[in-house]
């Protein structure tokens, strides 16, 4: 249904402003959203969300603060039963390394009955759907690599144990850690449908959102993701993913915008915000697609690095992705390797 822009004294009546009062008290989930691999020309840009339940008398905006005991938001704050959880731009470069990320991701799948092992694993637990897609790829067909690689498996399973035991003394609970991997030709493929790479983003996003959504129970749900290719007005993709929904703006910015729509017993708020991996939902969703999206690209560069002597790896990136294509071109024409595998167009 078309969107209207709302303030907090529009309601028709007395009651459902009530309802709109309570809203960031009351909802139970709150879910969080987060890309990475939006810029590269190599590699796949992964989407990430992680679903958590909050108890109502918890405010679930201060998730770092009731699990402070096994979850905390920077690298230096870790320690042996305390793993960090934040944007993965602080836990991971090519000189920090995995670890921070395996600590955090590895654990937080265990809880929910997902341990990794393997390269496969990781991309079994995050994102099954795509694992055939990801397996027909020349470079991950044969692929082996034991996980964690940064981190001793018992220190993840010790660290599995402290989050078990946090979330039994608060009652929050993370319900859902989930994923999905568009590789080039996939990813050129929505570019083309949407007409824009930003678009393909937010209709990606969206549509993983929506997924979820429609999984869990008929209780208010909190939203968060981090905004998309610098997109300030989302009310008509929200329109698209969630139909027969009454989209409410409740404000549109460069900083912030915030869309309400849904009945008080499953009443949604949806926030698209910038430096939204602040908040503990997404950056653990920020996590998982980084981890993927490098775990994508050792596979990519093992793959050619073996057959191309003195090849660099690359983190798949505008400049250095030129410089890569152009050192495989002679051994990808040998193969057979079509363009449409290797290189995203935007």
């Amino acid at each position: 249904m078309l969107a209207v822009a709302l303030g907090p004294l529009q309601y028709a009546d007395l009651e459902r402003a009530k309802s709109y009062q309570g809203d960031t008290k009351l909802m139970p989930y709150y879910l969080g959203t987060d890309e990475a691999g939006y810029g590269p020309n190599l590699g796949p840009l992964v989407v990430s969300a992680t679903v958590w339940h909050v108890p109502a008398a918890l405010d679930g905006q201060r998730l770092y603060d009731h699990l402070a005991e096994a979850i905390v938001a920077t690298p230096r704050a870790a320690s042996p039963g305390r793993a960090a959880m934040a944007d993965s731009k602080l836990l991971y470069n090519s000189g920090k390394g995995l670890r921070h990320l395996e600590r955090g991701l590895l654990a937080a799948l265990r809880t929910l009955g997902r341990p990794v092992g393997a390269w496969h694993d990781a991309w079994a637990a995050l994102d099954g759907d795509s694992l055939a897609a990801c397996r027909a790829l020349p470079w991950h067909a044969d692929y082996v690599c034991r996980l964690p690689m940064a981190v001793a498996a018992d220190e993840i399973t010790a660290l599995a144990e402290s989050f078990r035991a946090t979330f039994d003394a608060t009652g929050i609970r993370l319900v859902e850690l989930r994923s999905r991997a568009f590789f080039p030709a996939e990813f050129n493929a929505l570019c083309r449908q949407y007409e824009s790479k930003g678009l393909a983003l937010s209709h990606v996003t969206l549509g993983l959102l929506a997924e979820l959504c429609r999984e869990l129970p008929d209780e208010p749900i909190h939203v968060l993701c981090d905004k998309h290719g610098g997109r300030n007005r989302y009310a008509e993709l929200l329109d698209e993913h969630f139909p027969g929904e009454f989209i409410e703006i409740h404000g549109e910015s460069r900083q912030r915008s915030t869309y309400r729509f849904g009945p008080a017993a499953r009443r949604f708020e949806v926030v698209f915000a910038s430096k939204a991996e602040a908040y503990l939902p997404a950056a653990l969703a920020s996590m998982a697609s980084k981890y993927l999206r490098e775990l994508a690209m050792g596979a990519f560069n093992a793959f050619w690095t073996s057959r191309v002597a003195g090849l660099q790896p690359t983190a798949g990136y505008p400049v250095d992705a030129k410089r890569f294509k152009a050192q495989i071109a002679a051994e990808q024409q040998v193969l057979g390797i079509d363009d449409e595998l290797i290189w995203r167009a935007k």
